[in-house]
């Protein structure tokens, strides 16, 4: 598999489905995706920021996934920040979020931050169990948000 930054341009359209896609995954529906350009626009920031953080992954030149990793000012200090692990179904429950996961921890070793979060949906069971088991807790479950979701981080 091969990880190339994100060119909003070229890439639009495969980014906004795998985002909804992540959307209808964990909650059920699209509903609170938000509007599209405003998303792409969050996300050709980012890629200025960190272009080794917002990646497409690719197999055969084929999109299968994608990261989107940053570094915020969490409680006082940087952390390192998962706003999405993806991959499309057919690459899913086969050991790739793993590979994920150990790309994302190499992008936040370079920044050298402590620790990094993520948030999931409680009934994302798929995800929860891969995070549980790459060493991930929970830190705080957020029932304010328009989708419940528990921030889970994971010490480096």
């Amino acid at each position: 598999m091969e990880y190339r930054t994100i060119d909003v341009e070229k890439d639009r359209e495969t980014i906004i489905a795998f985002r909804k896609d992540s959307y209808v995954v964990s909650f059920g529906s699209e509903e609170g995706f938000g509007d599209e350009d405003e998303y792409v626009r969050r996300i050709a920031d980012r890629a200025r920021r960190f272009p080794e953080g917002l990646v497409l992954i690719e197999d055969e030149d084929r999109p299968v996934g994608q990261l989107e990793l940053q570094i915020v000012f969490y409680e006082g200090s940087y952390i390192g920040y998962a706003n999405l692990f993806y991959l499309i179904p057919s690459y899913r429950g086969k050991g790739y979020g793993r590979q994920l996961i150990a790309y994302a921890e190499g992008f936040f070793e370079k920044y050298a931050v402590k620790s990094y979060h993520l948030r999931v949906a409680p009934t994302n069971a798929r995800a929860l169990h891969l995070y549980e088991n790459c060493g991930f807790r929970l830190l705080e479950k957020e029932e304010d948000q328009p989708h419940p979701v528990w921030r889970m981080v994971k010490d480096l």
